[in-house]
């Protein structure tokens, strides 16, 4: 395989916002596939006020090489001011899996 693999991690507070995020991935060849989960509950500190809110959860599989303009594209259509955009490694996983992962990337 060409590259490392990665799980990019972002919430959205609306599921509409969530799917938007994973067509546009998916068409510009930046994830190969995304599951959206929700509504999750959320707890995190925002402007020094404890908040709980239901998130959408969207993993997104797709390469290293990818992440930057991944990173990006996300940042460019989310709407919240810090969006959440985390990257995880895939350490290991189904060699069948990660070859269709790999045909589908840029």
């Amino acid at each position: 395989m060409s590259s490392s693999f990665i799980v990019v991690i972002t919430t959205t507070s609306k599921k509409e916002d969530a799917n938007q995020i994973a067509k546009t991935l998916l068409e510009k060849n930046l994830a190969g596939c995304i599951q959206i989960l929700g509504p999750i509950s959320s707890h995190y500190y925002w402007k020094n006020e404890l908040c709980t809110d239901e998130e959408w959860l969207c993993l997104i599989k797709s390469s290293e090489n990818n992440y930057q303009t991944l990173e990006k594209t996300i940042q460019n259509i989310h709407p919240y001011d810090v969006p959440e955009i985390i990257s995880l490694s895939i350490l290991e996983g189904s060699q069948g899996y990660l070859s269709w992962l790999n045909q589908q990337l840029k």
